[in-house]
């Protein structure tokens, strides 16, 4: 499969995705699957696999069948059986996070690096995508370590977001920085920590954008935002002028036992982003904290639970404490108060 010709526009942040990200070197065997509307993303990527002198397979998920897709197709998970490094760019569609589990799984059972594109575009590619990896790691690992030891979580933002968040030690703090490596698969444009947290009370106020297919279809949520009223890290009350999104959302969030609980708190931690730009994959990064509903991600925090969903949401311009101290004012960190 060729993806087609490589925009010099978003060379640069393939290269730093191949190069630095990923680390590919000479001989080894990359799996790059993609569908129609991220194809040009692709070819930068398959562009920057080639100038290192390494092995790609391209696979276009429309050659396997209609979308939306309800399984991974054979020749995808067949191809990540063999390869050293993996690649999904492509832009999500209802009902098909079970097709990426099932990629995933495969992933974390080989323990390949991994870099998951979902909703990746030619604007990420020329902005997220461009960002210091190495300081957006630095910060990432002085947040977890922080974290290891903190006990509450305080969050609030203008907009009404104000809750409180405790933690299980438990569980872990995963930092996905951009620096990949076998034991952490990682979204590209990278930037977060993340854990499952114990409790959360309080109400969060989606100012910005939700995640899964949400994000296409409602895309930002600034002059319509969501109020999520939440209790012991359940979902107990969702309000929106928007109806439909509204009531799809409490449906979605109790598909199953576990869709409507927190399985997510996060931070994002990519210092190279200026503003949102109402997609997912990289607002998420943004620097701030947001949450998910649905499944924690269990193979990298050690939670003993999921659940077959898992939708994020976010929130603008957070104030956040960790314990008394204020690391983020406005959506801006304070590097000192962390050593940096």
């Amino acid at each position: 499969m060729n993806f087609g010709p490589a925009s010099p526009d978003l060379l640069p942040g393939a290269k730093n995705a191949v190069e630095t990200c990923l680390a590919i070197k000479p001989g080894e065997r990359v799996a790059l699957i993609a569908d129609l509307p991220s194809r040009a993303v692709a070819a930068s990527l398959a562009a920057a696999v080639e100038n290192v002198h390494a092995l790609c397979t391209s696979l276009l998920l429309e050659d396997f069948g209609p979308r939306p897709i309800k399984a991974a197709p054979a020749a995808v998970l067949a191809a990540l059986e063999t390869a050293d490094i993996g690649v999904l760019c492509m832009n999500p569609q209802p009902g098909e996070l079970g097709a990426r589990m099932a990629i995933v799984r495969v992933v974390e059972r080989r323990q390949i690096r991994y870099a998951h594109m979902v909703g990746v575009t030619p604007e990420i590619m020329q902005q997220g995508m461009r960002a210091d990896y190495r300081m957006v790691d630095r910060l990432s690992e002085k947040l977890r370590a922080r974290m290891l030891r903190a006990e509450t979580l305080t969050v609030k933002t203008e907009a009404g977001t104000q809750f409180a968040a405790h933690f299980d030690r438990g569980l872990d703090w995963v930092k996905t920085s951009g620096l990949i490596s076998p034991r952490y698969w990682s979204n590209l444009p990278a930037g977060e920590v993340f854990t499952t947290p114990a409790t959360v009370d309080g109400t969060f106020v989606c100012d910005a954008t939700a995640g899964d297919h949400f994000n296409g279809k409602y895309g930002d949520l600034q002059r319509t935002p969501l109020v999520l009223e939440i209790e012991d890290a359940r979902l107990k009350h969702v309000e929106c002028e928007r109806k439909e999104l509204e009531e799809e959302f409490w449906d979605y969030c109790h598909t199953d036992e576990n869709s409507d609980r927190v399985g997510e708190l996060a931070f994002g931690t990519n210092l190279g982003l200026s503003e949102m730009i109402g997609i997912l994959l990289q607002d998420e990064k943004f620097p701030g904290v947001h949450i998910a509903f649905g499944d924690p991600y269990g193979s990298q925090t050690h939670a003993d639970w999921k659940s077959r969903t898992h939708v994020d949401v976010l929130t603008r311009n957070c104030d956040v404490w960790i314990d008394q101290d204020q690391i983020i004012s406005k959506g801006r960190y304070q590097l000192d108060h962390l050593g940096l």
